[in-house]
């Protein structure tokens, strides 16, 4: 028997006893893929194929300008929605940019934030990212916050190094930094190359990231759930989500293509 406490896009079950068990993820970040056409089908060839008894809480990421189709498509269903980007200001002029008041008009309850894309690309630094996260709580949404190392950093032995220093950057604001979010472990060596960490090796990491939460700050760090990121697929999603500290996954280019997105939400009992 389960008491349910809810919170825009995440659910946490709390046997009557006081263990914990972490909702299960599957998230899809879209990035800058897709027509309007292809949103359409893609949405309805996964709302088609999705088991109504799936253990897995399910999200996309469309580009912005298709979160209003998403949110027509989507309503009523079991799958949320999100948006990869955000500028940590209400309004003003920041051409080009979009405000959190304008993603929760479009039904948003999640926010991606320190993507590696995001970081490298846009040279987005660790205050920056940090003003993000804060910025999305403040307006009740969940921040995803994505966190990993380089294959260089990783060859240098400095893979706990760098994630130490992303989470850091966060709990800087204040303590309870890491209530309401979601982390997602995304070794940059692994994004979109095809090469994904071996369940054991993203395990450890997974691990070394809740003990680095509980040291922190102040929230329970077994209630926080922590996905993987880096070439998920059908293939070897169901060996990760069995990890004990891999509660889901972010998932790229297997996401755009529905059969496969829908296996890998399988994959999670």
């Amino acid at each position: 028997m389960f008491e349910t406490t809810f919170f825009p896009g995440l659910i946490e079950k709390l046997p009557i006893n006081g263990a914990y068990m972490r909702q299960k993820l599957v998230m899809g970040n879209w990035k800058m893929n897709g027509s309007l056409e292809q949103v359409s089908l893609l949405l309805s060839n996964v709302l088609q194929q999705l088991p109504g008894n799936t253990g897995a809480h399910c999200v996309v990421f469309p580009p912005t300008i298709y979160l209003p189709k998403t949110q027509d498509l989507l309503r009523g269903s079991s799958i949320r929605w999100g948006a990869q980007n955000v500028y940590p200001r209400d309004s003003g002029a920041y051409t080009g940019e979009i405000a959190s008041a304008m993603l929760r008009d479009y039904g948003c309850h999640y926010v991606l934030v320190g993507h590696s894309e995001r970081r490298q690309l846009f040279c987005e630094d660790e205050k920056f990212v940090a003003e993000k996260f804060h910025h999305v709580k403040d307006h009740d949404m969940i921040p995803v916050l994505c966190v990993g190392e380089t294959l260089a950093e990783r060859e240098q032995g400095l893979t706990e190094h760098v994630l130490k220093k992303q989470l850091l950057a966060v709990t800087h604001a204040g303590q309870d930094a890491f209530k309401n979010c979601i982390i997602a472990y995304e070794p940059e060596w692994a994004i979109g190359t095809g090469k994904t960490a071996a369940p054991e090796q993203a395990q450890t990491i997974h691990e070394y990231i809740r003990g680095l939460v509980s040291e922190f700050d102040q929230v329970d760090a077994n209630k926080l759930p922590i996905l993987y990121g880096g070439s998920v697929n059908e293939h070897n999603a169901r060996s990760l989500f069995t990890m004990p500290d891999i509660d889901g996954g972010l998932v790229g280019g297997a996401s755009l293509n529905a059969q496969q997105f829908v296996e890998i939400v399988k994959c999670i009992n």
